[in-house]
């Protein structure tokens, strides 16, 4: 094959890889498109970047279920909870509140932050609480002792407050951990580019974080995306 024509080739691999890329990014492909089919329940959460929310159109998706930012740490609010919670809890979605755990405060502070913000709902999810390396914890796979404590207090207090037991988001790198620790709880688990690990047991999968939908207004262009493991019945008593 004379050198030109190997050139050609590798260049044209190359602009389909590239053209790959770009539509993976932009969130026209989706790694887990496949892996998600045989899930029947799916889901998003949303949080201000969301900025405004139509959940009738979310909803008309066929999206059945929405998990709503409401607070993090001991004082910050989402700006836009109370809005999306009293539209959402008027569609036919199940709906539930996520608080982001912070590694810095007080379990019960926080706790009483998301209690003041959260009011029930009928067929509402079960309280989530968001735990995942950020900031100078980025590149650690462990939790120290004392936030794992801390954590505990949460769990107990708002599981206490709500008569439900929690669901905790977490990452691959601290599910087992965490499972070692807290296995009483359910986990949300995130994977966006492959199905979970062999392993790892979860109730509700966010399989995507490029996805785009029709119905938010926010500056983030994209929406989380979610799967339940379960069937519809299944899903209809989840949390009850």
């Amino acid at each position: 094959m004379k050198r030109k024509s190997i050139k050609i080739i590798i260049v044209g691999i190359l602009v389909c890889f590239g053209l790959l890329a770009t539509l993976i990014y932009n969130g026209i492909i989706q790694i887990n498109g496949l892996a998600i089919l045989k899930y029947e329940v799916r889901g998003v959460d949303v949080s201000h970047y969301q900025g405004e929310v139509d959940w009738d159109l979310i909803e008309s998706q066929g999206i059945r279920f929405a998990f709503i930012k409401a607070t993090e740490g001991s004082s910050f609010e989402d700006e836009y909870f109370d809005k999306n919670w009293a539209e959402a809890s008027d569609t036919s979605l199940r709906i539930g509140a996520y608080h982001f755990f912070s590694f810095e405060t007080g379990g019960q502070t926080q706790a009483e932050n998301f209690i003041n913000k959260v009011y029930a709902v009928p067929n509402m999810l079960p309280p989530v609480v968001d735990v995942e390396p950020y900031g100078i914890y980025s590149g650690s796979s462990m939790i120290d002792q004392a936030v794992l404590d801390e954590l505990s207090v949460w769990l107990q207090i708002v599981e206490a407050s709500y008569e439900m037991s929690p669901i905790i988001y977490t990452t691959e790198e601290y599910y087992e951990q965490l499972h070692e620790i807290l296995p009483q709880y359910d986990i949300w688990i995130r994977s966006v580019y492959s199905e979970p690990r062999s392993g790892i047991s979860w109730s509700i999968w966010q399989y995507s974080n490029r996805m785009r939908l029709n119905g938010y207004s926010g500056s983030e262009k994209y929406i989380d995306m979610n799967v339940y493991n379960g069937t519809l019945e299944d899903f209809a008593n989840y949390g009850k």
